[in-house]
């Protein structure tokens, strides 16, 4: 088939990719502007354009899909189908109407479950322990089309959200060119969703990082591992930021919440409920980030102090 792929992020390359290695013809890639990246802010494209450009695809970075030029485009590549992988923009029902087979969506959830931006990452945070990727005919609705295909997948009990990414990019991939050959054959079976059963992933805001210490050891890990390799969820320590990369579940205690209960070879942090967190790896201010032990050796922090 003649596909537009619509996708910004490295997790939309490996789509991309299998789409074309199984023999579609991919006649344009959409994505995101290049955006400026770093300390020194450098513009930097998105990783679907660069492989686009290795492969001789034609590339369309529109700032907004609404004023018509998108759609003109899109008219003269007349695709068969558009297929939609973290884009980061709303298709309007022009282009979602304009192909033969409209535009189907690989998500990263078992819909109606975790609709939004960002399912992996709330996945984690919210403490699932099932995941999964649904692709799904799009339609003008926040990831309420019918569902096509889907593949449910276990989150590992210390998997952070880059891990997790890493895994459902490739399964997505799998999934929609699987899905392509059913719609291609006209044996796929479209299923709507159950609206009553939607749950959303908003978007994240770094905000969202700050830990709160007087939660449950369990929340907060999961906090750590959904927020990892961004935002990173963070704290502060007399005034100074740091980030929290890696922790686990610790043993019990009686001590107030955000207290540091052990110094030695190892970072425990009281929790609510009479938790705590055993710190594992984290990023001083202004400093790299290194194992706590490490950072112990050389910034000792006194037993007592209160982590806000």
């Amino acid at each position: 088939m003649r596909i537009v792929f619509m996708g910004t992020p490295e997790y939309a390359v490996h789509s991309l990719a299998a789409i074309a290695a199984a023999g579609h013809t991919v006649s344009a890639v959409f994505c995101q502007p290049d955006k400026p990246v770093g300390r020194k802010q450098i513009l930097t494209p998105p990783p679907t354009k660069v492989y686009a450009n290795d492969n001789g695809i034609p590339v369309y970075q529109p700032a907004t899909l609404r004023n018509g030029e998108a759609l003109d485009i899109l008219k003269r590549i007349s695709p068969d189908i558009i297929v939609v992988v973290a884009y980061g923009k709303i298709l309007p029902p022009e282009i979602l109407n304009l192909p033969r087979y409209g535009a189907i969506n690989g998500h990263a959830s078992l819909l109606p479950k975790l609709r939004g931006a960002s399912p992996i990452q709330w996945a984690i945070v919210t403490g699932e322990t099932v995941t999964g990727v649904t692709v799904m005919q799009m339609d003008e609705g926040m990831d309420t089309g019918d569902i096509i295909n889907a593949q449910k997948v276990g989150i590992l009990p210390d998997e952070t959200a880059g891990e997790l990414f890493d895994r459902l990019s490739l399964i997505t991939a799998d999934l929609l060119v699987e899905t392509l050959k059913a719609i291609q054959n006209g044996t796929a079976v479209f299923k709507k969703q159950e609206s009553s059963l939607a749950t959303y992933a908003p978007i994240i805001t770094k905000d969202m990082a700050h830990i709160d210490f007087s939660a449950p050891a369990k929340t907060v890990v999961n906090l750590i591992r959904g927020f990892n390799p961004w935002p990173v969820a963070y704290c502060y320590i007399d005034g100074k930021r740091y980030k929290i990369f890696t922790a686990r579940i610790g043993d019990n205690t009686k001590a107030k919440p955000g207290t540091v209960i052990e110094n030695g070879n190892k970072l425990v942090i009281a929790c609510g409920e009479g938790t705590a967190i055993n710190v594992l790896t984290l990023q001083p201010e202004g400093g790299k980030a290194m194992q706590a032990a490490q950072l112990l050796k050389g910034n000792k922090l006194n037993l007592g102090t209160v982590v806000e």
